[in-house]
């Protein structure tokens, strides 16, 4: 029974190197899952945040893409809708967030007609 108690109190000062060992291995997932975060997963919230700012700044007379690849002219600006006029007299409703694009008319380049 002695030999149980110098075991147990001999344990505590055997664990203290494992412990470093035990972090060290943890390491390099780490740094995988850091890696990961500034080259995926930043960069892509980054762009979804200037999405989202560009469809919340769409105006009546702005050229968009939709979702469906839909281009046309917004005639109507809703909370959560927006109407586009696609050609001359058709007109449809498409919600706000699916939109995919704003062109700007200063970069847009013109159609080879």
């Amino acid at each position: 029974m002695f030999t149980i108690y110098a075991l147990a109190s001999a344990a505590p000062d055997a664990s203290t190197g494992s412990g470093m060992a035990a972090f060290l291995n943890f390491m390099p997932l780490i740094l995988i899952f850091v890696v990961f975060y500034f080259l995926l997963i930043r960069p892509q919230q980054q762009q979804m945040k200037k999405h989202r700012a560009k469809v919340a700044a769409v105006k009546k007379g702005d050229q968009v893409v939709t979702g469906g690849g839909l281009v046309g002219k917004v005639v109507r600006v809703d909370d959560v809708y927006v109407d586009v006029e696609l050609g001359q007299g058709i007109k449809v409703k498409a919600v706000k967030a699916t939109l995919s694009d704003v062109v700007d008319p200063l970069t847009a380049k013109p159609a080879n007609d």
